[in-house]
This record gives C-alpha cells, structure tokens and sequence, in this order.
C-alpha cells in the first residue's frame, strides 16, 4: 500500500514511521497563527494558541471539535505541562513564564531576569528534574501584532532556566540571536534550541537547530554546541523528539524528520507554513501540526519521548 502523498521519504530509514494507510487529518482551520500546541492526557484533548488573535483553544480528541479555551490569553504562544500536570504557557503581551494551578489561577513564575523585564518568552519545556527552560525572543514586543510594541529591557534573547525549588530565573544560553523551540533528548544530556534570528539579521543567523551538551546533573549546558541541522526550507519554529531521538520540526513546506545524527530522512508537506508540532493521542503516537490558520495531525509509527524531559 502506497504512503499518503503528503510523505517524502528522503532517507530509508523514514520509511519505519510512517504508516502506510494513515493519511493527513485537516481537523480545523480558522486561526491567524496558530501555535504553541501541548496535549493533556487527563482531559484527552490538546490546547493550542493563536497568538494574533489572543487565545488559546481547545481541540477535543473524543469529539473532534475545537472550542476556546482562554481569551484574552495574553498572547500566549507555547505551552507545556508540568511533572504534576499543570499547564505552562509562554506569554507575549504578559512578558512572563505562568502556570495553571490545580486550583485554575493563574500563577507567575518568571517576568523578570536581573530586575528587567523579559522580552517575549515564546516556548517552554520542562526537565525531569522540574526545571522550566524558556526561550526569550522579542517577537512580542517587535510590533503591536503579537503583544505590545516595546523596546527590550534585557537588550538580548536568552534560554534561561527556572530553579525548580527556589524558582530563581539563570540566563543558560545566551549566544543566540532569536531563540525558538528548544526540546531535550530522550536521555536529557542534549538540549536542542532553534535560533530564528535569520529574520532580524539575514543570513548571518542562519535557520539551525543548535546541539548543546548537558553537564550530568543536567542543570546546565557544558559549554559549546553544535548545529545539529539547518533548515532548508523557512526556518525551524517548534519541534518535538520522539522515543528514539528523531526530531520532528517545523519548516516553510511541512514538517521535517531529523534522525538524531542529524540527517534529514523525511517530510510531511503541507499546504501551509508550519510553525509547532505535538505527539498527542492515548499512545503518544499522533502528531498534531499547528501549519498558520490550521490544526492538521497524522498517526506515525513512533512515539513522544518521555524518558528524561518533557
């Protein structure tokens, strides 16, 4: 049985995680961007952002519709859950990392780094050891389009890092131009940082996925990167790693897979710009695909990683 037309297989290797009659799902459409899409497991249904249009909304697995969740939702673009299951969210217009509590308010855990204000923080993901690490962009604060026009207080575009017991704010990173999605190896000793700064300063940012060592303890990197790939089509936005250390990511023409050694084996195209991707589903084993105005997913022959970092 043939693949959907929608995969290309670039290396063979592809070939073992996509499914031969599982096709494309066009869920929903109706977004300005959308983005920031995280999968809750307790509820069976997956919140995504549309940044521009400020909220958040809710698709249900077990019916199939899509719903608002939150509005004004402060811009929110990613989100993440906690090791107890609580939401986090990257917000533009609050300029601040938050959590949903159990008890549904609305917390703060980082708006400031050194008693500036952070920029924009735009994805979010959490270690096995608690910690929150974010990316700090100014793509919020650049126009009125996604948040509120400002200057920057910090004057850069950190990865920082949120102490899991005393919440205090270290900047990790701090060589790139405009950080974007980040993600952890399944074992936790990589994390991976996308830097978009291509559309600030051209093509001395190139569009790369960015390598960087973690010392054991896994608390902060160990020095140097290397670039993992570069983008040949768009920039890479988000991304998510499966189980066996494939990174799955944003691009101009689709979603492209990254085996971990850093070749690019496969595509998914779409007909629209792909800005994050979530594995969601009972099994871990569907993708969902925030692509500009839509919400896509499709079912592939692997899995989340859950094993060090989430």
């Amino acid at each position: 049985m043939a693949l959907d037309d929608a995969f290309e297989v670039i290396d063979k290797r592809f070939h073992r995680y996509a499914i031969h009659n599982a096709h494309i799902d066009h869920l929903w459409t109706g977004a300005r961007w959308a983005e920031g899409p995280v999968y809750v497991p307790a509820g069976r249904f997956l919140l995504f952002s549309d940044i521009p249009n400020d909220r958040t909304l809710r698709y249900d697995e077990t019916t199939g519709t899509v719903a608002v969740f939150d509005q004004p939702a402060w811009n929110a673009n990613g989100h993440t859950l906690d090791l107890e299951g609580r939401m986090v969210a990257c917000e533009h217009r609050g300029r601040a990392v938050t959590r949903i509590g159990h008890h549904g308010r609305r917390e703060i855990l980082a708006d400031r780094f050194e008693g500036k204000r952070l920029n924009s923080p735009n994805d979010v993901v959490v270690h096995s050891d608690g910690a929150v690490w974010f990316t700090d962009p100014t793509y919020g604060i650049d126009s009125e389009y996604e948040g509120d026009a400002a200057e920057s207080e910090i004057g850069a575009s950190n990865v920082y890092r949120i102490d899991p017991s005393t919440g205090a704010v270290t900047a990790a990173i701090t060589d790139m131009v405009r950080p974007n999605g980040l993600a952890f190896s399944p074992d936790g000793r990589i994390l991976y940082v996308a830097d978009t700064g291509i559309s600030h300063v051209g093509r001395a940012c190139p569009p790369d996925i960015r390598a960087y060592p973690m010392n054991a303890d896994g608390s902060t990197p160990a020095g140097g990167y290397s670039t993992f790939a570069t983008c040949t089509n768009g920039v890479f936005d988000g991304f998510r790693v499966d189980a066996t250390g494939n990174i799955w990511t944003s691009a101009g023409d689709g979603v492209h897979c990254y085996a971990d050694d850093g070749t690019l084996i496969g595509k998914i195209r779409l007909p629209e710009v792909v800005a994050n991707v979530e594995f969601g589903g009972i099994k871990r084993n569907r993708l969902y695909i925030c692509a500009t105005t839509s919400l896509f997913a499709v079912y592939l022959n692997t899995r989340a990683a859950t094993s060090a970092a989430g």
